[in-house]
């Protein structure tokens, strides 16, 4: 069965195997559990937004998808999804989601200096207006909203 692939990049080609909507205020895709996704998930943020002309918010929710993706294949074996939530108005936020099958909720933890890994979540803290996480019968979801600036 070939993969819905509807409003998929070119570019994307095999590197997605579903994208629900990218017409509307929402762009939903899910990505293969493989080191493929970060840069598939990462293109197809960068293109959504600029879609939106939302350019101004595009390397920090590149940075943050990247970090999410790789943090959801470290941990899941399932397919990923990401989710993008366009503002309602010029003072809205960017709502970026990361969903993977593991139930357990994301976890911050002390980094010494020379860790190589261990950042992520601190850096989505910092970066972002909020974020969070919720659970459901199909694993978890990351969130954070970002501030789109005028």
């Amino acid at each position: 069965m070939k993969p819905d692939t509807v409003g998929l990049p070119d570019s994307l080609g095999g590197e997605v195997i579903r994208v629900t909507d990218t017409d509307g205020d929402r762009a939903t895709w899910t990505f293969p559990a493989d080191l493929n996704a970060v840069r598939a998930a990462r293109r197809a943020v960068r293109e959504q937004l600029r879609r939106w002309e939302l350019d101004g918010v595009t390397d920090l929710a590149e940075l943050l998808v990247s970090e999410l993706v790789t943090n959801a294949l470290r941990h899941a074996t399932g397919p990923v999804g990401v989710c993008l939530s366009r503002p309602a108005g010029p003072d809205g936020v960017l709502l970026l989601e990361v969903s993977d099958p593991v139930p357990e909720p994301p976890r911050t933890r002390d980094v010494r200096l020379d860790d190589e890994s261990g950042r992520g979540l601190q850096l989505l803290a910092r970066s972002s207006r909020r974020w969070g996480h919720r659970t459901g019968p199909h694993g978890k979801t990351v969130w954070c909203e970002l501030a789109v600036p005028r």
